[in-house]
């Protein structure tokens, strides 16, 4: 499909909500295009980034990260400090938070993708990821009927630092920190690269830096509009929840997760009044558009390669509701609007990483 047809499919669903939904939904929308727009057009993965750092001894996806981070605290902990009825992306420290993000950080590099990571990708027809994003659903789903016995391992109530702290000195002390981050990768950079007898390459990269500040100021759009921060993972989980409740395959009512009063209510409304979800079907329609009808470039993957793809994209999707967001949900919304949870999900889904890309050099992806 070309450009122009795709944009008018977008403007008909665009106008549609806005006349039959709410004008909120449509706003939201028009967010989600954009965000969808940028993480594709840039290639602006999280994942990505992180093998960059570990494989290649590149810095420069994690200093875009670190400014994404930056930008988006600097805009989102005074919002919050001045008008309480926004919502901060909160978690409660727990081992569902360790287990999840650990398990997370492993799978997203055997699958090529976080959640946004896995939802512009399919938007933009890469194989893989497209056929990953209904078991990632499935997946997250299937963590939100186990997380009830999860958090009964062991759970602490969730922290904000702009609570507690104020914004000022909850914004001073997330700053300081990315910085200190910021300073330790570029001497790992540097230190790797000498041993290695090569030149580091630049930290300051344009796709990476342009994407950073697009992407904060789209997701300041989004915490405004929604009321709350940006994030992918509960849409995914309530679509594959809907299904699940419409077929009567599993009894909802009595489930902790889903019988709490706003999970319940998601349940029994449209999807499209669902503020995550209609992000989502933004990211994806704003993927297509930057594709255009031509799906990127994607390598051809054996059965095995096909079957650890798939499996992983499935537990992605249940670590990811384990870990209360992926790296959209925990890390930059957690992280910029100042929960301790985003904090600890970040060194763990790390470690993770690092486990994942062994596994992923193994299965030659």
């Amino acid at each position: 499909m070309k450009r122009l047809p795709i944009t008018a499919l977008l403007a008909v669903f665009f106008g549609w909500l806005l006349w039959s939904v709410s004008v909120r939904q449509a706003a939201l929308f028009a967010v989600g295009i954009g965000l969808g727009a940028v993480l594709a057009g840039k290639r602006f993965g999280f994942t990505t980034g992180w093998r960059m750092l570990v494989e290649e001894k590149d810095g420069s996806g994690i200093f875009g990260q670190l400014l994404l981070l930056a930008l988006a605290a600097a805009l989102a902990m005074p919002l919050l400090g001045h008008f309480p009825e926004l919502t901060a992306a909160l978690g409660p420290p727990s081992i569902s938070l360790l287990v999840g993000a650990f398990v997370f950080g492993l799978c997203m590099q055997i699958a090529d993708g976080c959640g946004s990571g896995t939802l512009y990708k399919a938007g933009m027809g890469i194989p893989m990821n497209t056929a990953i994003l209904p078991l990632f659903a499935i997946g997250s789903f299937l963590g939100s009927l186990h997380l009830g016995w999860w958090l009964d391992l062991g759970n602490t109530a969730p922290v904000g630092l702009v609570t507690q702290w104020g914004w000022a000195p909850a914004l001073i002390a997330t700053l300081v920190a990315l910085a200190v981050i910021a300073a330790g990768v570029a001497l790992y950079v540097k230190k790797a690269n000498a041993a290695l007898n090569r030149p580091a390459k630049p930290l300051l990269v344009r796709k990476w830096l342009v994407g950073a500040v697009l992407l904060a100021i789209l997701a300041t759009l989004n915490l405004i509009i929604a009321g709350q921060p940006w994030g992918v993972v509960y849409g995914f989980g309530l679509w594959a929840a809907k299904i699940a409740n419409a077929t009567g395959a599993v009894d909802l009512a009595s489930n902790w997760f889903w019988s709490q009063p706003g999970n319940a209510a998601r349940l029994h409304e449209t999807v499209l009044l669902d503020v995550t979800s209609i992000t989502n079907i933004g990211i994806l329609g704003g993927a297509l558009w930057i594709a255009a009808g031509k799906p990127a470039a994607a390598k051809a993957l054996t059965g095995t390669q096909w079957v650890v793809a798939l499996v992983a994209g499935l537990v992605l999707g249940y670590s990811s509701r384990l870990a209360f967001g992926c790296n959209v949900g925990a890390m930059l919304s957690g992280i910029s609007t100042g929960s301790i949870h985003g904090w600890i999900w970040v060194p763990l889904a790390f470690a993770g990483t690092i486990f994942g890309l062994r596994i992923r050099r193994h299965f030659g992806f």
